[in-house]
């Protein structure tokens, strides 16, 4: 009997058919996956447009913070009687470095309440206070201005022992972990100790300068590293950052978390937090190979002379050096611009600040970022330090024997970069700096002969991360605002320059006029074409209808009377105005005469090329001042300036209806 043929029966064709099956089920799967590809990496396009935008008007509102300066080198020229009527204000600007304060004069009218459940500290401090300090600051508790005091006062002691560069060793049985800008968000920290472990003997740390500004939590933050350093002053190792500066807390937040936490003493906590920002060291060498420092170099770096320099003189970027007497000098500082000072006199001499070329060394290392184009230029977009590209690393370090640099200062998207063929190190370790979802955090950990590893991290508040296109949308959103708020402070100087390219006044600019215009009044270097669809209309010819960027934002009058013009104007400087009251207001009570208040915005507005009519300034003064008292509260005014987005205005209404 013959065998049945399995093909007669069928078989063969259903092994076809299964294999026409798989193989459009792995095309279909192919189709999909390139798909799922293409739409990630347009996310992440979005997601790194978004990033650049943050960026941008990061380092614009930096450089505007850095022009300051030359303001106040005019100011004190112009401002009448200042020395006479105000000699602690030309002190405090370019005075010599702050006298010694007496512990006791601080704290013997200090009492801690017995109402009072927050940390108690023992000195000397011991690890279990650092413990102490943490769990408490976890329950949201506030520790004491006594306690406070007590541990700037101890740091500043320690500090001021040690050298400008602190030199450190490891083993291959003991790394050392570097952490980068912090910025006041303590969840990071926290998270940083939970998976490395706490600074001990065995375990020690360097942190890279930018503890504070921008979160919330600064302050708990610097009491949790300053204790740290007490407890462990060989082990845990602080560099300063552009934002230990008290000039720069006064624009980014410092100031006011202090303020607002410590309503009594808050002036004190102030005062000493001034000198021990200036103890504090430049860069840390570890094992004579890897130098850190917050920022960078340029191609004048002279570690010699960095190690030599005495590093309590530096106050602040924004206080450049100047002659405290005799006749006029003209000079140009490393901010690029010319400042002159005439006959300004204090108790103070040259002799007792740094030299402009020690001055211009600490702003390199402390403002200075990476490129990859060779040579050493202006760093044109913070508006302080350089650019330096690979060959000025090679140059740098071969010079004193170094083989790393390792760097903070810029937020990057997984939290670190490695650069200039692995010789530049950047470390960022503030996750979600500019957004929920915008960045990872991350540290490193290295010894001596091994290869650096790099920790990355992110906090969210979901038990569980949002999908990316969420996170993307989110992120997107807020850039977008805070662009839209840009162009709002700016749009009389905006649709200027839209008008000189529409001859026709058809209201329409071509794609590339109005990308034009774009960077040219707001000079944040940006993808214009590309962020167009976010901005304004396009109609179908590709035109653009330049006045449609303004229809869903508007700053807030709080004077419907008062022209646009001015309102702008205040909005646009409001950050910079602040600093400038806050320096005239000396006791820190949020008032000024109306007097003062004209004085300054007449010198502002001269130096800063205003044209307003004084009249307008005069009329929006008097309305501001509410009570007829004679005295303007300056916080009260600025914050009366500010940008409603229709968007939101819906979104309250939907809410209201819901």
């Amino acid at each position: 009997m013959n065998s049945p043929n399995l093909e007669d029966m069928g078989c063969g064709t259903s092994s076809a058919t299964k294999d026409k099956k798989s193989e459009k089920a792995l095309k279909a799967a192919l189709v999909i996956q390139n798909w799922y590809r293409g739409y990630r990496a347009r996310l992440k396009t979005r997601q790194r447009y978004a990033l650049t935008i943050f960026q941008s008007i990061e380092y614009a509102d930096e450089q505007g913070q850095l022009q300051l300066s030359n303001f106040f080198s005019f100011m004190l020229e112009n401002y009448t009687h200042v020395q006479e009527k105000e000699p602690g204000l030309v002190t405090r600007l370019f005075g010599s470095s702050i006298q010694d304060k007496d512990r006791q004069d601080y704290l013997e009218l200090i009492e801690i309440p017995d109402s009072y459940c927050g940390p108690r500290l023992q000195f000397p401090l011991t690890f279990t206070d650092i413990d102490l300090l943490i769990e408490a600051f976890k329950q949201q508790q506030i520790l004491h201005a006594y306690y406070v005091l007590e541990v700037l006062f101890e740091t500043k002691k320690v500090l001021q022992q040690m050298p400008n560069f602190t030199h450190t060793n490891t083993s291959p049985s003991k790394e050392i972990t570097i952490c980068g800008d912090l910025h006041g968000k303590l969840d990071d920290l926290f998270l940083i100790f939970y998976k490395n472990g706490l600074p001990s003997v065995t375990n020690p740390y360097v942190f890279n300068g930018d503890f504070v500004d921008r979160g919330k939590n600064s302050m708990e933050i610097l009491m949790i590293l300053f204790v740290s350093f007490l407890v462990y002053p060989n082990d845990l190792h602080l560099n300063r950052g552009n934002h230990e500066d008290f000039m720069m807390n006064m624009r980014y937040g410092f100031t006011k978390e202090i303020l607002h936490k410590y309503k009594l003493h808050g002036k004190k906590i102030l005062q000493i937090l001034e000198e021990v920002y200036t103890w504090l060291p430049i860069g840390t060498i570890i094992d004579n190979e890897v130098l850190v420092i917050h920022g960078g170099i340029s191609e004048s770096t002279d570690l010699n002379l960095l190690h030599r320099i005495e590093r309590n003189k530096m106050r602040s970027v924004l206080m450049p050096p100047i002659p405290m007497d005799g006749d006029r000098a003209e000079k140009k500082n490393k901010l690029g611009t010319t400042t002159v000072a005439q006959g300004i006199r204090t108790s103070g001499s040259f002799s007792e600040q740094l030299t402009k070329q020690e001055w211009e060394q600490v702003i390199d290392i402390l403002w200075s970022d990476p490129r990859g184009k060779r040579g050493c230029y202006p760093n044109t977009n913070r508006g302080g330090g350089c650019y330096f590209g690979p060959d000025i690393t090679s140059k740098i370090l071969n010079k004193y024997q170094l083989k790393i640099l390792v760097r903070s200062h810029e937020c990057k998207p997984e939290g670190y970069e490695i650069c200039h063929d692995g010789k530049v190190i950047t470390v960022f370790s503030a996750s979600n700096y500019y957004e929920e979802g915008s960045n990872r955090g991350a540290y490193i950990r290295m010894s001596s002969g091994t290869t650096p590893r790099f920790f990355q991290y992110q906090i969210t508040k979901a038990t569980c991360l949002r999908p990316l296109y969420q996170r993307v949308n989110a992120i997107e959103s807020s850039a977008i605002r805070m662009l839209k708020e840009r162009m709002i402070s700016r749009k009389t100087d905006l649709i200027r320059a839209f008008q000189l390219q529409d001859r026709n006044k058809s209201g329409k600019l071509s794609m590339g006029q109005w990308a034009f215009s774009m960077e040219n009044v707001l000079g944040l270097n940006l993808p214009w074409r590309s962020l167009s669809s976010h901005l304004v209309t396009t109609d179908k010819d590709g035109n653009i209808d330049y006045m449609s960027g303004f229809q869903d934002v508007h700053i807030q009058k709080p004077v419907k009377e008062v022209q646009s013009t001015l309102i702008e104007t205040v909005y646009r400087y409001r950050s910079d105005l602040q600093i400038i009251f806050n320096i005239i207001d000396s006791d820190h009570s949020g008032l000024i005469s109306m007097e003062e208040f004209r004085s300054m915005w007449k010198l502002f507005k001269s130096h800063y090329s205003v044209h307003i009519d004084d009249s307008q300034f005069d009329e929006l003064a008097e309305r501001m001042d509410l009570n007829k008292d004679g005295s303007i509260d300056f916080n009260e005014f600025l914050k009366a300036f500010y940008v409603v987005h229709k968007f939101d205005q819906l979104t309250k209404s939907d809410t209201k209806l819901a």
